[in-house]
């Protein structure tokens, strides 16, 4: 820029959060830019939802072939080109950024300023000292992986989720530290890879119980040890390997350490005190429910703000920020609706959710009822010779509203949507049992496992 650059609206950051913002702006007719340090896109198409889950569909594949239930079919699975995948991951990451972002970007409308974003003051943006001024501020920047405080830690060559799917060789064996759904994919896919892989840390902890102890059985199952403890020291092993100490005196050893304990953002560079615009104690940036921070011009939406780290709920937030930021004085502003928000485990099978758990369902007051139904009473499941999972529903015992839906499976995922408009929607158990579900899908899992609120008796196929 060779001048003040003055628009409606300044965007920082340029992942699913700040697209959103951006064409939100557009739709509303305001001028708006987005400025961004690093590679177009941000964490979920480059090195996030896409490129892992990409990856570990090659190695279900893998895995598929190796664990094949049907005899008569044989399938048949070779050693592991690892570069040749992440090459493959590559190509597609890039394609995703030109095709999704940048063309999307100059359909719309808004560039994309490359360089480093800092507030100077509450009303002036820098971009690499270059004066940037806006009527709104929508901060996007996302978050980075986060080491959690290990002794030792610093000391050794550790992976994290970002770097791990650079490598090009599977390594011989792999400790992982945290049982999140970042520890839980990347475990697992290393595993199908053929590498031998512990896991400490407690697996899935915000799952609900029953679907926590099937995810610990398909571990187990897939060789894959898992530790439910702390990781208290790390140090390198005289093969050149490491060594995680958990605070009992347990230990695992591996050829490579993966830490996956979360994420934090990064935005010390933005100057944000300068801003007027408070963070919390990790770091995150302060909003209400209108995604408006401490300073009435500035917004933040997706992992900077601290919102669940799904980039559908960073698209969301993206929307209402830049919706809010860019009203009229006096306008009702808009709000995210969370109700019945799904999440899902990318691990094989499946680990989904949508809605409340039966312990959120109770800490809100309700009066709660659920049922369990195992996979092995699911004919989708029988077909697939694959009855590892199982299906929750959380419900309200007054009303019968299906507060919670929860599953293990295969295709967990794809139910969730289903799940999520039947509570948006209100649906009661009842509803649920009565509602057409086509035969041999994993979905009709939903209708059987309803049904037990009348009653728990065994049921014929379609009855």
């Amino acid at each position: 820029m060779t001048q003040d650059l003055e628009v409606d609206l300044a965007v920082i950051g340029s992942g699913g959060a700040a697209m959103a913002a951006g064409i939100a702006a557009r739709k509303a007719g305001a001028s708006v830019v987005l400025v961004e340090r690093g590679v177009l896109g941000g964490t979920c198409v480059n090195v996030g939802c896409v490129p892992s889950k990409m990856l570990l569909a090659a190695a279900g594949a893998r895995h598929g072939a190796l664990t094949n239930p049907f005899g008569g079919a044989p399938t048949s699975a070779d050693g592991v080109d690892l570069a040749a995948l992440v090459g493959q991951k590559s190509e597609l990451v890039g394609w995703l950024r030109q095709h999704k972002y940048a063309d999307v970007a100059d359909a719309w409308g808004f560039p994309v300023l490359t360089g480093e974003a800092r507030f100077v003051d509450r009303d002036t943006l820098e971009v690499d000292g270059k004066p940037l001024r806006a009527d709104g501020y929508v901060l996007a920047t996302g978050s980075q992986p986060h080491t959690v405080d290990i002794d030792g830690i610093d000391a050794v060559d550790y992976l994290t989720s970002t770097t791990a799917m650079e490598l090009t060789e599977v390594p011989e064996s792999l400790v992982v530290v945290g049982g999140g759904y970042v520890g839980m994919e990347q475990a697992q896919l290393f595993a199908h890879l053929g590498a031998r892989v512990t896991v400490v840390g407690r697996l899935a902890p915000q799952a609900e119980p029953e679907l926590r102890e099937v995810m610990a059985a398909v571990f187990a199952e897939d060789g894959i040890t898992v530790i439910e403890e702390h990781a208290a020291v790390v140090q390198s092993a005289g093969d050149g390997g490491v060594t995680v100490s958990t605070s009992s005196g347990r230990e695992a050893a591996g050829q490579r350490l993966l830490v996956a304990t979360g994420r934090r953002p990064d935005t010390t560079a933005l100057d944000l005190a300068f801003a007027g615009v408070g963070t919390d104690p990790r770091g995150f940036v302060t909003v209400d429910e209108h995604q408006r921070t401490t300073n009435p011009k500035v917004y933040a939406a997706g992992d900077v703000a601290g919102t669940p780290q799904y980039v559908y709920v960073a698209a969301a937030a993206g929307r209402v920020a830049a919706t809010n930021a860019l009203a009229p004085e006096g306008s009702r502003p808009a709000s995210v609706d969370y109700t019945g928000l799904p999440a899902v485990m990318f691990t094989r099978p499946q680990l989904a959710s949508a809605g409340l758990t039966e312990e959120q369902a109770i800490a809100d007051g309700h009066a709660c009822t659920c049922r369990v139904l195992g996979l092995g009473d699911v004919p989708r499941a029988l077909v697939n010779h694959d009855t590892r999972g199982a299906v929750k529903l959380v419900a309200d015992a007054e009303t019968g509203k299906v507060l919670g839906v929860h599953a293990v499976a295969d295709g967990a995922g794809e139910m969730m949507l289903a799940a999520t408009y039947a509570i948006k929607a209100g649906m009661t158990v009842d509803d649920l049992a009565d509602t057409w579900a086509p035969y041999l899908t994993m979905a009709e899992s939903l209708r059987l496992t309803a049904g037990l609120f009348r009653d728990e008796m065994p049921t014929s196929c379609c009855a």
